[in-house]
């Protein structure tokens, strides 16, 4: 039997909740809405979010009681390791755009299966479309069958954050600024834009069903350093900028970032990962075996360095002042809060990257 088969039942059940939830986001709209904050400006909550996740998972409870189940607004459970199937929600990818008006924010809905995406479902409800599609079936908007486009000036779908403050002053070609990653991917799969990357590091529940759609289009969604994305693990967060869109464009934006030296964050860096190289020799020697060393670099080279020990603390946080900001977001952003330390802009490598 073939995989779209075995997975009608699923994608049925997610495009209905997909559906439902993006409801429930308009409701709220209507209404009004109270926003928090996580970690700062740029992480925003609302009680939709937490609503529409109490409803996804629910249903999804309710149809698969067997499978793992993960969300960026409920509590994790251990229970999903064991597991062969999990389903990866978020409620609102966007968040920020939802409380600001802006119509580029989705509801996503992703199932992977031994740690792959198969299935997405990715509802935009302020603009009522709904992508859906599974790995070997293809994919949908609104019912229609969809695929990638065959330009050949190729449109670059870019975080609108990162535009604003770091990506404008490239010359990139092709650049088209949004907000949520989930439907980027998902529009990248129906041929509205070509491919996409990103600087800063994404969370299972942004990309996983946004991935599957890329995938069941016949593309790939793959780390900035070319190693492939794995799903429901323990820590479910990608500790580097992605990449991914149809395989043409995918090379061609991998050449032209390199040409660019376009930097990267690498969070929890490791001597088994590649970006391990950009250290200095001395740092590798002294970091060897910690925790929480974290780097943003881009061309063989590192821009800054932070090193965070026990309780959050920062032991070291180097370089240029600007590339400094950015990784401190993204490690504020990946372990909720820093504790005080040392936060200096002594250089750990070449100068800023224009």
């Amino acid at each position: 039997m073939s995989a779209p088969a075995l997975l009608s039942a699923e994608l049925h059940v997610a495009t209905r909740l997909a559906l439902e939830a993006g409801e429930l986001l308009r409701a709220h709209l209507r209404r009004g809405l109270t926003v928090e904050h996580k970690t700062g400006a740029d992480d925003p909550v609302t009680a939709a979010d937490r609503e529409a996740s109490d409803l996804i998972l629910r249903g999804l409870r309710a149809a698969f009681p067997d499978d793992g189940l993960l969300s960026e607004e409920a509590a994790d459970s251990p229970a999903r390791l064991g597991l062969g199937r999990v389903w990866i929600v978020d409620p609102i990818d966007g968040t920020k755009e939802f409380t600001t008006g802006s119509p580029d924010f989705a509801v996503s809905i992703g199932l992977a299966v031994g740690g792959e995406p198969v299935l997405g479902a990715v509802y935009a409800p302020a603009t009522d479309e709904l992508f859906a599609g599974v790995v070997g079936g293809g994919v949908t908007k609104n019912s229609v069958p969809v695929g990638f486009s065959d330009r050949s000036a190729y449109v670059v779908s870019v975080s609108d954050t990162e535009f604003r403050r770091e990506l404008h002053r490239h010359t990139l070609p092709g650049m088209v600024p949004s907000g949520s990653i989930a439907l980027k991917l998902a529009r990248i799969a129906g041929g509205e834009a070509d491919v996409t990357f990103t600087m800063s590091p994404r969370s299972e529940w942004d990309i996983a069903a946004g991935h599957a759609l890329v995938r069941a289009a016949g593309g790939e969604v793959r780390r900035r350093d070319g190693r492939p994305i794995r799903y429901n693990l323990a820590r479910p967060h990608v500790e580097q900028g992605l990449l991914g869109g149809r395989q043409d464009a995918l090379e061609w934006l991998e050449a032209e970032l390199a040409a660019r030296e376009l930097p990267t964050a690498h969070l929890g860096l490791t001597d088994a990962d590649p970006a391990w190289a950009v250290l200095r020799e001395e740092d590798r020697a002294a970091l060897a075996g910690h925790p929480g060393v974290f780097v943003r670099h881009a061309g063989g080279r590192p821009l800054a360095l932070i090193v965070v020990g026990e309780g959050g603390a920062v032991e070291r946080a180097e370089g240029d002042a600007f590339h400094l900001e950015r990784l401190t977001r993204d490690v504020t952003r990946a372990l909720g809060t820093l504790a005080p330390g040392t936060l200096g802009t002594a250089p750990v490598g070449a100068g800023r990257v224009d």
